[in-house]
């Protein structure tokens, strides 16, 4: 087999395509040909040293992808060689095997692609759970998606009105706002060139969003939560802008608004069954066509530098998938 190694996480340049033998499976594992795996924003953090999640070196990169078992673990029961299943295990994806536990599989109905499965997990199961979970966003209600035009910013979209809800979306150009429509919003803020606050005043009728979801942070923040109605919610999704944003605590009391933390890996580990359920909706909306990945552009597994540097212009929209 061959895999992208990381023996020095010092960033996308000290990573090697190797060729590597091709493991066994433990009790508990399936060996996994890998037939594409997606990039996400975590993917670049891990090669740099800068996630949370630190693994020991060498490691191979790519946190999620969607192949064919080919070969089980003594303990393994419920899946057979030969099926195609998606996992998001944190590392092993760039690569053209990896073993998987096979408690993070997700077994996947036969006609379902093997390259919007590799772009699935992370940014329906991140947006399911923040925006119907922990927001409890209903039907009629409002949402501004931050970033929209990225995985979990578009993933945002297409969950919120599969739901019935009114979205604004806001992206940093004029092509990503053209896709953010594409995907079903209501309306959409160009960020860059428009002032944010003016412009959901002028789409809320000066109400503001009930529930703001938020994967890039930084300076957006502040004047985002200064929008929200009363009783809004404002869901942390994450930093891609970088800066961890520090936002006055009283303005969350003068709205009555809830500050809420949205973080999908720990409660899929710790409510395991309530995770279950919501990836069985999640295949079901897909097979009844109400969400599907907007895929960017698909690359070669071994031009993967490409990719990375794809990723860190901020020009992606939707997801990037590697394929072998």
């Amino acid at each position: 087999m061959k895999a992208w190694l990381c023996d020095n996480p010092i960033g996308v340049d000290a990573l090697k395509w190797t060729n590597t033998p091709t493991p066994v499976p433990g009790p508990d594992d399936v060996l996994i040909e890998i037939k594409a795996a997606s990039l996400n924003f975590p993917d670049i953090l891990i090669v740099q040293n800068k996630y949370q999640m630190k693994p020991a070196l060498p490691f191979v990169p790519g946190s999620e992808y969607a192949g064919v078992i080919q070969a089980l673990g003594s303990n393994v029961k419920h899946l057979s060689v030969g099926q195609s299943v998606a996992c998001l295990s944190g590392t092993g994806g760039f690569a053209t095997h990896t073993l998987a536990p096979a408690k993070l599989c997700l077994p996947l109905p036969n006609d379902f692609p093997l390259i919007d499965a590799a772009a699935f997990i992370m940014i329906y199961a991140t947006s399911y759970h923040a925006l119907i979970d922990r927001a409890q966003l209903k039907p009629g209600e409002t949402v501004l998606v931050l970033g929209a035009a990225g995985g979990v910013g578009s993933a945002a979209i297409q969950i919120a009105k599969a739901i019935g809800a009114k979205v604004i979306a806001a992206a940093s150009s004029q092509e990503k706002c053209a896709l953010c429509t594409e995907l079903g919003a209501d309306a959409v803020i160009n960020y860059s060139h428009e002032n944010l606050r003016d412009q959901i005043k002028i789409f809320t009728n000066g109400k503001g969003p009930d529930v703001v979801y938020d994967p890039v942070g930084g300076e957006l923040a502040e004047p985002a939560f200064r929008s929200i109605a009363w009783r809004g919610r404002y869901l942390v999704v994450g930093f891609a802008a970088g800066p961890i944003p520090a936002l006055p605590f009283n303005l969350a009391l003068l709205k009555g608004a809830s500050i809420v933390g949205v973080f999908w890996g720990d409660f899929a580990k710790r409510e395991p069954q309530a995770n279950h359920d919501m990836m069985t909706t999640l295949l079901d909306w897909y097979r009844t066509e109400r969400i599907k990945p907007h895929i960017d552009s698909t690359i070669s597994m071994e031009n993967l530098p490409m990719a990375y540097a794809r990723m860190g212009s901020r020009e992606v929209m939707g997801k990037l998938v590697l394929v072998n």
